[in-house]
């Protein structure tokens, strides 16, 4: 997008309005991706998740896109719970653009290890094209980069780092972030995810005690 910085501003903001004031805010990013005007850099970044496959056993929404909107839907049904609307939604919106990057076929299934931490970084350079706001970036990037520690922490994975996300992010904004993760999905159990959330919570307050 060859745009002032002032509509660049003005094209963040508008879309900030839809995130927090949409009861489903899937219905105008869908929109937005079809709309020629929007196709090229950082929306490129974006739109690559229509393309992204994922596991059918974990995700049978299909593609990341697919699994994206319902997240961001989630959120926005959530939202007011959080501190930091603008926060989640975002991240909401772009916790697995490191996916396009990562996605690879393993002895026939589909991975896409460490899609956080590269989605920590595609995420600040996607909203740095928008803002210099760098507390907002890097609280929305943070958020990304942790997105997957409710299982880390649940299942006892050696792939989290529980200390520096501690010291990064809120507890709760992180967590109603996995719970919307992981509830924008078809098929999900919502009684064991609300249970599972809720154990993330719990474990986590314990270990910023000790």
């Amino acid at each position: 997008m060859k745009i002032s910085d002032q509509e660049k501003q003005e094209v963040f903001y508008q879309i900030t309005d839809h995130l927090l004031k949409d009861e489903k805010p899937s219905d105008y990013i869908n929109a937005l991706s079809k709309d020629a005007e929007y196709a090229g850099y950082p929306f490129s970044m974006l739109w690559k998740l229509k393309e992204t496959e994922q596991s059918k056993k974990y995700h049978p929404e299909g593609s990341v896109w697919n699994h994206t909107m319902l997240v961001l839907n989630e959120a926005a049904r959530v939202r007011e719970k959080s501190k930091d609307e603008k926060a989640l939604m975002w991240a909401a919106l772009l916790h697995d653009i490191g996916k396009p990057k990562t996605t690879k076929m393993r002895n026939g299934k589909t991975t896409s290890y460490d899609h956080d931490k590269a989605g920590e970084e595609l995420c600040a350079e996607f909203l740095r094209f928008f803002i210099d706001d760098r507390t907002f970036i890097m609280k929305v990037s943070a958020l990304v980069r942790y997105h997957m520690h409710m299982l880390y922490v649940l299942k006892g994975l050696p792939y989290g780092d529980v200390t520096n996300m501690l010291r990064k992010v809120d507890i709760n904004e992180i967590a109603l972030l996995c719970r919307c993760d992981r509830m924008g999905r078809l098929g999900v159990d919502m009684v064991v995810e609300e249970a599972e959330y809720k154990e993330f919570i719990i474990r986590l307050e314990r270990m910023k005690v000790i």
